[in-house]
C-alpha cells in the first residue's frame, strides 16, 4: 500500500519535471507535478488511502527539509540584507494578493460544501 502511495508522488513528480523540461521552464517540475497531482485527486473526488499513508509517512520528515534552507539564512545573512527591501516588497505583495484569493476560494468551499449536503 505505501509503495503504491510512492509511486504516484513519484509520478506526478516526474510528469511535472517532464513537462518543465519540455513546455513550461520558467516553473519548477514539482510545482507542476503537485499541481497535477491536485487537479487528479479532484477529478477522482478524494484522496486514496495509499496516497494518504505515503504523504502521511513523508510528513514526519518535513523539518529536515528545513534545514538547509536555515543554514542558507545563516550563511548568507549579509547577502540577504543587501536585498532586504526588495525581499520585503515581494513578500508584502505576495501576502497582498494570496489572502484574499485564499479567502475567496474558502468561500467557494464552502458552498460547494454545502450544496452537496442539500438535498
Amino acid at each position: 500500500m505505501l509503495l503504491r502511495g510512492l509511486t504516484w508522488l513519484v509520478f506526478f513528480q516526474l510528469l511535472g519535471t517532464g513537462l518543465n523540461v519540455l513546455v513550461l521552464p520558467f516553473l519548477p517540475g514539482p510545482i507542476i507535478g503537485m499541481l497535477l497531482m491536485v487537479v487528479y485527486l479532484c477529478v477522482r473526488g478524494g484522496v486514496s488511502e495509499s496516497i494518504s499513508l505515503a504523504a502521511s509517512g513523508l510528513l514526519t520528515y518535513l523539518p529536515l527539509i528545513l534545514v538547509p534552507p536555515a543554514v542558507g539564512i545563516m550563511a548568507y545573512g549579509s547577502e540577504i540584507l543587501a536585498d532586504a527591501t526588495a525581499i520585503l516588497v515581494t513578500l508584502a505583495l505576495s501576502l497582498a494578493l494570496s489572502m484574499p484569493f485564499c479567502g475567496w476560494l474558502m468561500q467557494k468551499l464552502i458552498e460547494r460544501q454545502e450544496r452537496r449536503k442539500a438535498p
